[in-house]
């Protein structure tokens, strides 16, 4: 849990300087940046336990399957299950917290968040797991729509995307040591210890954002009608749509992971463990990478990430045999989100006044491409197409995504003209 915190510390300092140059001055401003600092990392420990939460099923599927007396396949339903969760949470939440103060709001997601991963450890059944996690997911779309929201208005315009890209760091810091260190504890204590671990990491961010977020006042204007009208604009739709489609290539190939490993590559299973690690230094890179990119140049970002997923993804059909070209293939899949970053500066700017909504709805489509990855992969294992099929399927869903992206240029282009006629 300690992890994310020398990360942020040893990130640039993005919040706007103050003007005044006398030493008071320049003392209430270094104040001000700290300040804003352990904002960040409270921020991102949530997106830590988030990550750990979401990802942690998936290197302990045969685990879990064997527990819960299930087939492989069927044990990703589970992760099929907490996408939709998101899915559903992500707009029901933030249409309802429109007029919460966001720190509030924090505080009670999360509060939620670990009581759901609590339950989770609990369950004593496949389907009481199901719908545990289905709720589970409920509040991580709306957490990291307000938590980018908050972040952007701690720093200038020009650099929102990295300040959204450290709140981000929390979740793929969690690919890189969290979730490792929680499968290992999985396999040793047992899959359900997993989650005890990820409802104690949620129930420390909760203090965290009450000790070191700001209070702000609810938006007096806010209400759930406002946020509502995000869904009236096309473009909203458009980037939600590159999100869903385009990111669940990613999803196709991690949901399957370990076994694709351990049947195809014929890896030990003690080398799991590094696979997984090598997928979170791919997507700290990507995050970083993209959240940069995307404050230099937005557009070209999204579709540069997209076409590089799909060659990634395709390539890993023809190195999962090789145990360590299929690892460096894991990884170099991880760098796709860079996705994310500016995928919600982009619904930043297109949604007006109804940026809750529209920005906890990126992760809702976030997480229907997970939905969608991990049950189309289980649908091309389950119909005999072998393991390394999920690579075809994410090739094909960043194709989508491109697809999706072209037609969004092209809208944009129509309007432009028509505007200007």
């Amino acid at each position: 849990m300690t992890a994310p915190h020398g990360n942020f510390d040893s990130v640039p300092d993005l919040t706007r300087s103050s003007p005044n140059s006398s030493t008071e001055g320049d003392a209430a401003t270094a104040r001000d940046r700290a300040a804003d600092r352990r904002a960040l990392l409270a921020l991102g420990v949530g997106s830590f336990g988030i990550g750990t939460g979401e990802f942690v099923i998936m290197g302990l599927l045969p685990d879990a399957a064997r527990d819960l007396a299930i087939t492989i396949p069927e044990a990703g339903h589970l992760i099929s299950a907490y996408a939709l969760g998101v899915v559903i949470g992500a707009p029901l939440l933030a249409v309802l917290g429109a007029r919460w103060p966001r720190r509030n709001l924090l505080i009670a997601l999360m509060s939620v968040f670990a009581l759901g991963n609590f339950a989770s450890a609990l369950a004593p059944g496949y389907l009481p797991m199901l719908a545990v996690r289905l709720l589970t997911g409920f509040p991580h779309g709306t957490y990291f729509g307000v938590a980018a929201l908050v972040a952007a208005s701690l720093v200038a315009r020009e650099r929102r995307a990295q300040a959204v890209g450290l709140v981000m760091l929390g979740l793929t810091v969690a690919t890189l040591v969290g979730v490792p260190i929680a499968a290992g504890i999985g396999t040793w204590l047992g899959w359900r210890a997993a989650f005890v671990i990820v409802g104690a990491i949620g129930a420390l961010t909760a203090l965290l954002v009450w000790r070191w977020v700001p209070f702000v006042p609810a938006d007096r204007h806010a209400s759930p009608l406002r946020e509502l009208s995000a869904l009236a604009r096309k473009q909203v739709w458009f980037t939600l749509g590159i999100g869903a489609i385009g990111f669940g290539g990613m999803f196709a190939v991690f949901s399957y992971v370990k076994p694709t490993m351990l049947e195809v590559a014929h890896m030990p299973a003690s080398g799991i463990p590094i696979v997984l690690a090598l997928f979170g230094v791919g997507m700290v890179a990507g995050n970083l990478a993209g959240a940069k990119l995307a404050d230099k140049a937005l557009m070209p970002t999204i579709g540069g990430v997209l076409l590089w997923s799909a060659l990634v993804l395709g390539a890993f059909v023809y190195t999962a045999p090789y145990p360590w070209l299929a690892s460096l293939n894991v990884m170099l899949v991880g760098t796709a989100v860079a996705l994310g970053p500016p995928l919600q500066i982009r619904l930043m700017d297109v949604a007006g006044d109804a940026q809750t909504l529209a920005a906890a709805l990126n992760h809702s489509a976030f997480n229907m491409a997970n939905a969608l990855g991990a049950w189309l992969g289980g649908v091309t294992i389950a119909a005999g197409l072998g393991w390394t099929s999920t690579g075809w399927v994410g090739m094909l869903l960043a194709l989508a995504g491109m697809v999706v992206f072209g037609w969004s240029l092209m809208s944009a282009s129509r309007r432009d003209i028509t505007v200007t006629a």
